[in-house]
């Protein structure tokens, strides 16, 4: 077993290795956390087949040509959950109004019942592809959790009337639930990034959080979803390290069309669409002073950071976009 200076051990397998679960950080979990025990969970090695051909299971066929990653199915009781939440629509989006403490709350209790989920965190970028794609828009409805990444929709909801109390990124939410995971000990996996990313990120989650059981890891190549071979590939290797909560950084709409495929065979894991958020918590990626991210400022950090990649995006498509929700919902505030 080798480790680093200020790293987790990491045995000479790749794995990581894991320490003794942490107490209950001063009641952080709420009503699930102080003086509850989980049993330990033993840490999976994840890795892709070497040969793609090995790669689909006996009596599972690999998804079909042309669709490499299948639609989202619904699930029966889902109409029934969402009745129970009072939710806020937004530029088309339905989003939860709730704090980063209660996502983390309603993810714990609902693996302790056994039951995972899909939380997907809409921004401007997402609300404008909603807004002109009906599939798309199916696809984050699907999602059991619906927060706001992104300032212009939370002004949008206060100028509605309807506020939500504040914003929640994936790259909070990759800390705030991994440290849930940490202390009930529910294996964690990473998929997104750059070669070697996820390992960093996983590394740094669990020099956090001591006792992060990290089942797996994986980078996927670029296109990988064009294929049945790509797709099945992925599937295996997470199905194989059965973690609880799944972080999926691969961008929307990519992210969440993985998550719907894969929720069938791991119905009691929650998966999160995270965008950047691995490579945020790799550092490979700087984030934005708390002070932009609080003020809305955080596109303009990241504008700034990337040019190259982000001006279209952030200039030309998102910009007016947010512009005309923020106009047409302070004239809804105004008169009506």
């Amino acid at each position: 077993m080798r480790a680093g200076a200020g790293h987790a051990p990491v045995a000479a397998d790749g794995c990581l290795a894991m320490a003794a679960g942490p107490k209950d950080p001063a009641g952080r979990f709420g009503p699930f956390g102080p003086g509850r025990t989980a049993k330990p969970v033993q840490s999976v090695k994840s890795a892709l087949p070497a040969d793609p051909a090995q790669a689909a299971r006996p009596g599972k066929s690999a998804a079909p040509a042309g669709a490499a990653v299948p639609r989202q199915r619904p699930r029966p009781d889902k109409a029934t959950r969402r009745r129970l939440r009072r939710r806020v629509r937004v530029a088309g989006v339905a989003i939860d109004p709730m704090t980063e403490t209660e996502v983390v709350d309603h993810a714990v209790a609902a693996l302790k019942r056994g039951e995972g989920g899909h939380i997907v965190t809409p921004n401007v970028d997402i609300s404008r592809a909603v807004a002109r794609d009906e599939a798309l828009r199916r696809l984050v409805e699907g999602a059991d959790l619906a927060v706001a990444d992104g300032m212009p929709l939370v002004w949008a909801a206060r100028l509605l009337g309807t506020p939500v109390p504040g914003r929640i990124t994936g790259a909070d939410l990759i800390w705030s639930l991994s440290e849930a995971a940490a202390f009930y000990r529910y294996p964690i996996y990473l998929l997104g990034g750059p070669p070697g990313v996820a390992e960093q990120a996983a590394v740094r989650l669990v020099d956090r959080y001591p006792g992060l059981l990290v089942s797996g890891v994986d980078a996927p190549p670029y296109g990988f979803e064009d294929t049945p071979e790509g797709y099945e590939r992925i599937r295996e290797a997470i199905v194989a390290a059965g973690p609880r909560v799944v972080f999926v950084g691969l961008g929307f709409p990519k992210q969440d069309r993985l998550i719907a495929a894969l929720r069938e065979e791991l119905p009691g894991t929650w998966f999160i669409g995270c965008g950047s958020a691995i490579a945020f918590a790799a550092g490979a990626v700087r984030r934005a002073p708390e002070w932009m991210q609080r003020s809305g400022l955080e596109w303009l950090f990241r504008l700034l950071s990337e040019p190259g990649r982000l001006a279209r995006r952030y200039l030309v498509d998102d910009l007016p976009f947010a512009l005309r929700l923020l106009t047409v919902c302070l004239f809804k505030r105004l008169f009506s």
